[in-house]
């Protein structure tokens, strides 16, 4: 009895292990794109080669979650709803730095804290193409995006969001460069 118990404590927890899925934004079985084949597409490379993983004080931490999914997503979302109907936009995320950074604190006994200082905003580097429903090309090229004053106005989102100064910084640049 004790042994099939065992057996199904051990089973169960390696099953919960399995269906938690991808814990980290360099797992290969993550999506590499958003959009595709839709009028918005956005794309990325391994995320291992971003500043926010390369750079980081805590690459452990940095690299959790599926913050890329996220922000690509939310991207995503956007651009759709500000290009005009039957306009198709291609967008390569080449490089991101989130806002705020995992600092090192002497006596400390968390390093899984971001701290959120002016020296630390959020940028990203896009490579995008907007092309017009007759096929014209109506914008093109590399864009550095970065909220240096992220912390003098308070974003649109909830607190408890951690890519709430990243998701405005790409409100931003939408409502710029696809204006209408």
């Amino acid at each position: 009895m004790k042994t099939r118990l065992l057996a199904c404590v051990v089973a169960l927890s390696l099953a919960a292990c399995a269906s938690t899925g991808p814990t980290s934004v360099t797992d290969s079985n993550l999506p590499r794109a958003v959009g595709e084949g839709s009028t918005v597409n956005v794309q990325w490379a391994d995320p291992a080669g971003f500043s926010e993983l390369r750079y980081s004080q805590n690459r452990r931490e940095a690299s959790r979650g599926d913050w890329v999914v996220e922000l690509a997503d939310y991207m995503q979302e956007k651009i759709a709803k500000t290009v005009p109907a039957g306009d198709r936009v291609d967008v390569q995320i080449l490089d991101i730095t989130r806002a705020g950074e995992y600092e090192w604190m002497p006596h400390a006994t968390t390093d899984d804290i971001r701290v959120m200082r002016d020296v630390y905003p959020p940028r990203m580097t896009l490579n995008f193409r907007h092309v017009d429903a007759s096929g014209a090309v109506v914008a093109e090229g590399e864009r550095k995006i970065a909220d240096l004053a992220y912390l003098q106005t308070q974003p649109p989102f909830p607190a408890s969001d951690p890519l709430r100064y990243d998701k405005r910084l790409i409100d931003t640049w939408v409502r710029r460069e696809f204006r209408r």
